[in-house]
């Protein structure tokens, strides 16, 4: 995450809520311009336009939905990339299928929060990604966010389907 202040870069605590990395980074710049959508996929410097979500879908885990555009900030891919080794840089490109078509959509324990399931067949490949979704209880400007990102196995596949509650499964 890039301080609006002092324009440099830093990281944000694993354990801290999106209410206060908000807090903390966003609303106290007043105009950072992160998330102000033009027509390309770079929405600013720090944050990239993925795809867009269908509310009705993912109304199973609200159904106050603000937007459908779904964004990653650089902070995010960062978070990703020291986390999740190699997993943005080879399958990044599954990002806008995964959003827009997934196979399952889990609980999660944080609310207006999703844990997105997807399966590329083409590959053999399954992934687990966290979407934070934006209601109208949140800054106007702030868009759907990937909050991590990760390429998963056959038994964390399974285990998340038959141990945390379904929302939604793809026919």
């Amino acid at each position: 995450m890039r301080d609006p202040e002092t324009g440099k870069g830093g990281t944000v605590p694993s354990d801290m809520t999106y209410q206060e990395w908000k807090g903390k980074y966003v609303d106290k710049s007043g105009e950072s311009g992160i998330i102000t959508l033009e027509n390309s996929k770079a929405v600013s410097s720090d944050v990239l336009l993925i795809g867009r979500i269908d509310r009705d879908l993912y109304s199973c885990v609200t159904k106050d939905i603000f937007t459908d555009e779904v964004v990653i900030t650089n902070e995010r891919i960062q978070h990703i990339k020291d986390h999740h080794p190699n997993d943005y840089e080879r399958f990044s490109v599954y990002l806008k299928e995964i959003v827009e078509r997934p196979d399952y959509i889990i609980e999660s324990k944080r609310p207006n929060t999703a844990l997105v399931l997807k399966e590329i067949l083409d590959h053999g490949e399954r992934f687990k990604l966290i979407l934070r979704l934006i209601t109208h209880y949140d800054n106007p400007d702030y868009k759907n966010s990937i909050l991590t990102f990760m390429k998963i196995d056959d038994s964390e596949w399974k285990r998340l389907i038959h141990n945390k509650k379904v929302l939604y499964k793809s026919e």
